[in-house]
């Protein structure tokens, strides 16, 4: 598929690359100039990478994703299926939307668009290389439309989680309980030098 990878930090080069490495398309949207050295996918300005993508994978910065996409608006994305694995917190590690989502907010402002919360329960180090912890472990995915939670799924199958280790938790207002999740990751994260850690549901 031709994939759009917003944001060109750690999650975003991990991700990029590790969809590089599934036989994707990978083009890197970025705010500055798209005349970035060192990367082995094509950079280009946001809006140009995201109307030449089938999919958008928002790695942005939680915290300034709304007003980013907000002044792009929701032309180039159209009903594009639209990912999103960011957490919105402030400076002080707090969440910025307490009692909503950044998921949710995202789907309301982009209305056509299919958004899908996932993968921002699990570590960067963890998205791509699911195999490098020693049991398997869960990913969740969240949005209102089906076809799009299938996208990506196969998307997620590709970078080694299985499929049964894929928990849909419903509607994008479920984002929500993922997204709160933070503090207990954090909290794990602070006991796991490694920075490889995640959960696993098991029922």
């Amino acid at each position: 598929m031709k994939i759009a990878v917003l944001g060109a930090g750690n999650v975003g080069t991990v991700l990029g690359y590790g969809l590089l490495d599934a036989g994707h398309g990978v083009v890197f949207g970025v705010r500055d100039s798209p005349g970035r050295q060192g990367f082995s996918a094509p950079v280009a300005e946001l809006t140009d990478a995201i109307t030449s993508a089938e999919v958008v994978v928002n790695t942005l910065p939680g915290s300034v994703t709304l007003d980013v996409l907000g002044k792009i608006g929701p032309g180039p994305f159209g009903t594009k299926v639209l990912i999103d694995v960011a957490n919105a917190i402030t400076p002080a590690f707090e969440l910025l939307y307490p009692g909503d989502s950044l998921g949710a907010k995202l789907q309301a402002l982009l209305p056509d668009a299919k958004v899908v919360k996932t993968l921002n329960t699990v570590p960067a180090a963890v998205m791509t290389n699911p195999g490098a912890l020693p049991e398997r472990s869960s990913v969740f995915l969240s949005g209102d439309d089906r076809d799009a939670k299938q996208i990506t799924g196969q998307l997620l199958t590709g970078l080694g989680w299985q499929h049964e280790d894929q928990v849909d938790l419903g509607g994008i207002a479920t984002a929500r309980a993922t997204e709160h999740y933070l503090y207990l990751s954090l909290a794990i994260g602070a006991v796991s030098p490694s920075g490889q850690y995640n959960v696993s549901v098991i029922r």
